[in-house]
């Protein structure tokens, strides 16, 4: 039986030629890239689990979602599937933090 190729599973898809030049990294990029350094020293997780985790994203996230915001959704997969956090807390953080940047 074959299965169906995931939404990472690229090969032979014509997407034009690959953009190598060097890109500035946001703010942003940075504090994700921090985050998962954090987790990957302090032996949380490893790096095939977060790879096994962005495989996982479904196709629309996969394709419509940054580098970085792939990595971040990873790591929230992974933070929950290892009862570091639960989507609970998590969320209820997120909404702390949205309340206080409106304010």
């Amino acid at each position: 039986m074959r299965r169906m190729p995931r939404p990472h599973d690229l090969g032979g898809k014509d997407f034009g030629p690959v953009n190598q030049r060097d890109h500035v990294r946001s703010e942003w990029d940075n504090r994700v890239d921090a985050v998962l350094k954090l987790m990957l020293d302090g032996r949380r997780f490893r790096v095939d689990e977060l790879r096994r985790a962005i495989e996982s994203l479904t196709e629309r996230d996969y394709m419509s979602f940054s580098y970085y915001q792939k990595w971040l959704a990873a790591i929230r997969i992974l933070i929950v599937e290892k009862e570091l956090l639960s989507e609970e807390e998590i969320g209820a953080r997120l909404d702390q933090l949205r309340q206080k940047v409106s304010a």
